[in-house]
């Protein structure tokens, strides 16, 4: 969907009606964006044609995310969703981080209008698949070994 700024003087002013002041904060100095070197797994998730598509990479150390990084193509919800979660999951077991959920990423950034709720999904589901790929289990059920 595209923005619609027709008739409005100021563009600051609207961003600040659209978004929460936490989602402007990490949309504008991100956290944990780039390529992981060394990286354990990987995860994506999202449609590319659509225009939002997040890659996010884990490295684990003693059953533990020791670091998490994305790259995305998407909104500034989508980015500020990305940075969030990957704080939200440092240093988290793997059963733990697959707890992490939409709703909790959404109330994290102070809220997401329900149009943008969607973009919190790409972050998680990339995470959740990250985790899936370094299991090994496709379908991402908890692991005793590491929950």
């Amino acid at each position: 969907m595209a923005c619609d700024h027709a008739g409005h003087d100021d563009a600051e002013g609207d961003v600040q009606r659209r978004y929460t002041d936490r989602v402007i904060d990490y949309f504008i100095d991100p956290p944990n964006w780039g390529k992981l070197e060394g990286a354990d797994a990987r995860g994506e998730y999202g449609d590319i044609p659509c225009g939002d598509y997040v890659v996010m990479q884990i490295k684990v150390a003693e059953g533990r995310l020791a670091d998490v990084r994305y790259q995305v193509f998407g909104c500034p919800v989508a980015i500020a969703a990305c940075a969030i979660t990957t704080e939200m999951a440092m240093g988290k077991r793997l059963g733990e981080a697959l707890a992490i959920s939409e709703s909790g990423v959404c109330e994290a950034l102070g809220g997401v209008s329900e149009m943008k709720a969607h973009c919190s999904l790409l972050a998680v589901g990339a995470l959740h698949a990250a985790i899936r790929n370094y299991r090994g289990d496709a379908r991402g059920k908890p692991d005793p070994r590491t929950s």
